[in-house]
């Protein structure tokens, strides 16, 4: 299962909007199994309405969605790099995690004091993606000063530390190693490291409840921000998430359409995260249940079937699949066979999002 780290300066929303987050996960998914594996760590369901619809075309007995982990990662602030507050913390915790969910401040409220004393996304990020940086230099430079005797002898180190010494001269120019042009067996050879300015990122700007439909001129100064490299913004407001868990579930509806919206942030963001990950989602339907499975996008058929269980893959012999979207308009597999939708796959399908597999293996 990847991992998330939600991460962010102290008072920006960051653990309310993870409470939130493990709340309506558990809430939505009273169906199947949920846990907490330690107080700042939750396994979440990912939304997917097709589950639903898959279910009563089977009859399914249970629905068993996919999972990704988010980890609340302690509150940084400016020196972390150097150890200030739970700086080293902070960040061993983020080099553990896949990718980054970066909850910004973009709500003004008198009573929740800013650290810095005032509202200014572009700052917050700033000091954030700095202190990132900066860790990241540091051990760039660590690895060339080690690697330097080696690289006389061993071409594999030579040519890693060339790429070092580009990504280095970025980090200087207060860049992302995200934003440096590296080809993938560039990345392969600094994959090691862990840098955490490599890791895909999410900003999640965290508004007041009137500012949730439209977002405000702060989600738009995060926007520009995150124009630069290519990253993704979500919009979620922790107040309105923290209220949406007292609310019973036929009402949420109704409160969520006043604030002018159809879903609560929260999905988006688990939706976005999933995407950010590079995964896709195949799945698989019967009487005993409906359930979604998790790849990395670009899996062949066998590999998919190995997430199933080990012996899959091994004694793969096809995969009858059919879209989801062909499934339903049929109404059973039955009639997609009759039509000609269902396909016999072979070892070198490539699985695609929303297909519905049943795969035959040797016993």
């Amino acid at each position: 299962m990847l991992r998330a780290g939600i991460v962010g300066l102290p008072n920006v929303g960051k653990s309310t909007l993870f409470n939130a987050l493990v709340a309506n996960a558990k809430a939505d998914a009273a169906n199947f199994p949920f846990c907490t594996i330690e107080p700042n760590v939750g396994v979440v369901a990912v939304p997917d309405e097709r589950l639903e619809v898959l279910a009563k075309l089977s009859e399914s007995k249970q629905i068993v969605p996919t999972r990704i982990e988010f980890v609340d990662i302690a509150g940084l602030v400016k020196g972390a790099s150097q150890g200030e507050g739970l700086g080293n913390q902070f960040l061993a915790n983020i080099r553990e995690v896949d990718a980054i969910v970066h909850v910004v401040r973009c709500f003004e409220n008198d009573d929740i004091i800013h650290v810095s004393g005032s509202i200014d996304p572009v700052r917050d990020i700033e000091v954030i993606n700095l202190e990132l940086g900066l860790s990241d230099l540091a051990q760039v430079e660590r690895r060339i000063e080690r690697g330097r005797k080696q690289a006389k002898t061993d071409k594999t180190v030579q040519q890693e530390i060339e790429v070092l010494q580009k990504i280095g001269a970025a980090l200087n120019e207060g860049k992302s190693v995200r934003q440096v042009d590296l080809t993938d067996e560039e990345k392969e050879l600094i994959k090691h490291l862990n840098l955490l300015t490599a890791k895909p990122i999410i900003y999640a700007t965290n508004v007041s409840e009137d500012d949730l439909a439209t977002g405000n001129q702060y989600v738009e100064q995060v926007r520009e921000v995150a124009s630069q490299e290519e990253a993704k913004v979500v919009i979620i407001s922790a107040q309105v998430e923290s209220e949406l868990i007292e609310i019973p579930e036929e009402e949420r509806g109704d409160f969520l359409e006043s604030l002018g919206v159809t879903e609560g942030g929260l999905k988006s963001l688990i939706r976005a995260t999933y995407e950010l990950l590079g995964l896709r989602t195949y799945l698989t339907t019967g009487e005993k249940e409906t359930r979604a499975w998790t790849i990395i996008t670009g899996m062949k058929a066998p590999q998919a079937a190995g997430v199933i269980h080990s012996d899959f893959e091994k004694g793969f012999i096809r995969a009858e699949t059919i879209s989801y979207e062909d499934l339903v308009t049929t109404g059973s597999t039955n009639a997609a066979k009759e039509k000609g939708l269902l396909r016999s796959e072979g070892k070198e399908y490539v699985v695609q999002e929303g297909d519905v597999i049943l795969f035959r293996v040797n016993p």
